[in-house]
């Protein structure tokens, strides 16, 4: 890594560092000095880039979650009729969630302190998803509600209070259960926009 301060650190050198350190220990409780030590610096360093350790572990589990979790979404193709896009796009967004905390337990466990537990920043990542979700049912972009209202009724999936139960054999049942009971309020509400 970095060996003196004269070479330039920058957010994403901190934020992989830290990423990396989180992989090495297989754990989420990484310090600050760990992190400047890694990368050769002192630990004011680090404050010349985030505010506090809050911003930086926000930024790490953002970067993440966007990586892990909203890349693997599927929107489906521009021919299938909008539903069976937002069956597919759930399903991803579930199975992305499920897979994550499967593979890597310290970051999901970081994700969960710094953005799942913060209602703020959990609804700025998830916006993303809110918007695949307007894109998918032509809604307008300006307003989340429904994609929210949809995304809400699906949490007993992504929210990792429920986590111990995603490894369960109903997994997949239970969910195809939920679709079923909310697939009809979502045509409603296309046909009635």
């Amino acid at each position: 890594m970095i060996k003196n301060e004269k070479e330039k650190i920058n957010r994403q050198k901190i934020i992989q560092t830290a990423e990396l350190l989180i992989s090495k220990y297989h754990r989420s409780d990484i310090t600050l000095n760990q992190i400047a030590s890694e990368l050769g610096v002192t630990h004011a360093t680090i404050y010349k880039h985030f505010k506090n350790k809050k911003e930086l572990w926000e930024a790490v589990s953002k970067k993440w979650f966007q990586e892990v979790v909203v890349k693997q979404i599927n929107v489906g193709t521009a021919d299938e009729i909008k539903t069976k896009r937002l069956h597919k796009l759930l399903w991803s967004f579930v199975s992305a969630k499920k897979n994550a905390y499967n593979q890597d337990e310290a970051m999901f466990i970081l994700n969960t302190e710094y953005i799942e537990n913060n209602p703020v920043a959990l609804q700025e990542i998830l916006k993303s998803v809110y918007q695949k979700i307007n894109t998918i049912m032509d809604w307008p972009d300006n307003s989340f509600a429904n994609a929210e209202l949809i995304l809400s009724a699906f949490s007993v999936f992504t929210l990792p209070t429920f986590r111990e139960t995603w490894n369960n054999p109903d997994f997949y049942d239970r969910f195809e259960s939920m679709w079923q009971l909310v697939c009809p309020g979502i045509e409603a509400m296309s046909t009635n926009e």
